[in-house]
């Protein structure tokens, strides 16, 4: 009995291709690539203009597969929710955005399965401090001052709608 086999890729959403790495890496084991590619595309088609990691486990024998998605990094939250080309090489002196509590609250309701955080209140303030790498200010405001509104209660509203939702 053969054991199925697990390869990771980081892939651009919805335009994998059978290119490298994928093709070569899944040719020997028989699969059609070409249906390995068109599910991955279908299944992070959403995650268009940001790498997405993606598992494919795949049975060799049987020549049957399934995908797995992962959630994108942060940053590149981020940068799709605002669009952005590319983030700031001085985040001190450069803004290359600025994010609303809405909007930072979604994020981090995306990537709050995957993170250490305990509460979607963490996550917000890790989202948050990306923010603070990446150039980006979070409604008008240096994202530390963001976090410190957290802390004294200011968003609560959104975050509790956030979670209730």
């Amino acid at each position: 009995m053969a054991t199925k086999k697990t390869f990771s890729f980081l892939v651009d959403g919805g335009k994998a291709t059978g290119g490298p790495p994928i093709g070569p890496t899944l040719g020997p084991t028989g699969l059609n690539i070409l249906q390995v590619i068109n599910a991955i595309n279908d299944k992070t088609k959403d995650f268009e203009g940001m790498k997405v990691p993606v598992k494919v486990i795949a049975d060799p024998e049987t020549k049957e597969f399934e995908v797995e998605v992962g959630v994108p990094t942060t940053t590149a939250l981020i940068v799709k929710e605002l669009k952005l080309e590319k983030c700031s090489g001085n985040s001190k002196a450069e803004k290359v955005g600025d994010l609303s509590i809405e909007q930072a609250i979604k994020i981090a309701k995306t990537r709050y399965p995957l993170s250490v955080a305990r509460s979607l209140k963490s996550c917000l303030k890790e989202v948050l401090g990306t923010c603070v790498s990446i150039g980006v200010t979070v409604s008008g405001k240096d994202p530390r001052d963001a976090q410190k509104d957290i802390d004294a209660g200011t968003y609560d509203e959104q975050i509790n709608a956030a979670e209730a939702a």
